[in-house]
């Protein structure tokens, strides 16, 4: 269909297993890094992400030919 539009954001939380302070801050940006990378390879938009000592929050807009 001519001219269609679709936007779909979505908001990821994730935690590490029982929810223990594994992410450090010495590595915390290495983790943002690959999460980016594998997002940027699937060709989605990330707006944001930051990983927190127990979980990570990502916000991506994906592409409606993707499944989530």
């Amino acid at each position: 269909m001519p001219n269609t539009y679709t936007q779909l954001y979505i908001q990821i939380i994730f935690a590490v297993k029982g929810r223990q302070a594994f992410i450090r801050e010495l590595f915390r940006e290495e983790i943002q890094k690959y999460i980016s990378g594998i997002i940027k390879e699937k060709r989605q938009k990330l707006y944001a992400i930051y990983c927190m000592p127990d979980h990570t929050h990502i916000f991506v807009s994906i592409k409606p030919d993707i499944a989530i």
